[in-house]
């Protein structure tokens, strides 16, 4: 039983082209040297004094750079070729980290921030048409899957390491080892990867039939609200939510990690395997997001019981489940809805969502707690998932009816 649980995860992993496990690799170089990002509020509030305020715009100044280059990235991916932007966006912005530690003023830090997340994030939707050109339609959402995966194992061995470089060479060290990695990753992908153009009419799906543009198809624009949704719920595991582990349960920084990596692990056990029998099974991507944001929506739900610290751990489970779930399927069903030579829009326009997601879910969040406590955000956070939910029926029944 066990022998046969075990062939079927690692089978889960197979069948992927030599260009994927590359891009793979890089994306996770790309993330384990992304230090910068998590110790960032922490290095303009300690290292360079400034007050809350002037560290909000910075990060909002942040934000907002990530959603034009997730713009720009997906128009010029569809006009220049993925190939290009991505070697593009890597080395310059590996080129601009180094640079970075030597500003060190409010309104440059602010220019700077923009400039430097509109050059990065170009990446991510370029990135997402490679996996539509090298990965094998069949294989699409696993190797969706499959990128993720490295990003999260990214995330979680970059803080770690960025923490150890801090004590040992300090703040500047973070800016050259975030920039060589841009350098490194982009080098090892630009030697290894040859460019390939051309994605075979008969790999796209039907439901493109009868759309011109991005602007022309409703069922996207209606999806890419729940995509903003259900992302914006799923960011307060990284704002509201530790800092609500300390005040009402008394956890500590350790014990918040625990939950986070328990997010970690359970992702990096389940979701291959997950996301391969749906695809084997081939059951509908906007039903399966459907359901990731009904998880969500229970986790945030389960958090209005605030007398027993378990309900934390129940919290964190239906949060992951709701993430297996809703990510790498939304991330699926917007490349499918691409017409052929508009992938980069549509993926630069999913992206864009993220982006507006990790700036509003913050803002939102502390927003209700100012005003109305804990337990209204939780409540708000809730309704939105079941809002998301409502709105994936919705996209659904427009796709049915095309």
């Amino acid at each position: 039983m066990l022998k046969t649980a075990f062939s079927r995860y690692l089978n889960s992993f197979r069948g992927f082209s030599r260009e994927i496990w590359i891009l793979t690799i890089i994306t996770f170089i790309n993330r384990a040297g992304t230090m910068v990002l998590p110790f960032l509020s922490k290095y303009l509030k300690e290292d360079l004094d400034f007050s809350y305020g002037d560290v909000k715009w910075i990060l909002i100044s942040f934000g907002l750079g990530s959603m034009l280059g997730s713009y720009l990235g997906g128009k010029l991916a569809d006009s220049l070729g993925f190939y290009k932007v991505m070697i593009f966006s890597l080395f310059v912005s590996g080129l601009m980290f180094f640079g970075l530690q030597y500003i060190t003023s409010f309104t440059g830090l602010c220019f700077a921030m923009f400039g430097i997340m509109t050059i990065a994030d170009m990446f991510r939707p370029a990135m997402f048409v490679s996996l539509g050109v090298y990965a094998k339609p069949e294989n699409r959402t696993r190797a969706l899957t499959l990128v993720r995966l490295a990003v999260n194992l990214g995330f979680a061995a970059g803080p770690a390491l960025g923490g150890l470089i801090i004590m040992n060479i300090g703040y500047k060290g973070l800016f050259w080892v975030d920039g060589a990695s841009c350098i490194l990753a982009i080098a090892i992908f630009w030697l290894l990867v040859k460019e390939k153009k051309k994605i075979k009419e008969a790999e796209h799906t039907f439901e493109t039939v009868g759309i011109k543009t991005v602007y022309q198809d409703k069922p996207f624009w209606v999806f890419l609200l729940v995509s903003f949704t259900t992302a914006m719920i799923f960011f307060q595991l990284f704002t509201t939510l530790p800092l609500y582990h300390n005040e009402q349960y008394g956890l500590t920084e350790f014990q918040t990690g625990l939950l986070m990596t328990l997010n970690g692990f359970l992702i990096f056990l389940l979701e291959m395997p997950i996301v391969s029998f749906f695809e084997r099974k081939k059951v509908n991507k906007v039903k399966i997001v459907l359901v990731g944001s009904l998880c969500m929506a229970i986790g945030f739900y389960a958090l209005m019981i605030n007398v027993w610290a378990g309900i934390l751990l129940i919290n964190i489970l239906f949060l992951t489940f709701g993430e297996m779930f809703a990510f790498p399927f939304s991330n699926s069903f917007a490349l499918s809805r691409a017409p052929r030579g508009q992938e980069g829009r549509y993926m630069g326009f999913y992206t864009m969502s993220f982006s507006l997601a990790h700036i509003m879910s913050a803002n939102i969040g502390f927003e209700v707690i100012d005003n109305f406590g804990y337990q209204t955000n939780w409540l708000v956070m809730g309704t939105l998932g079941l809002f998301a939910a409502a709105c994936a029926i919705w996209v659904m029944k427009m796709v049915r009816e095309e």
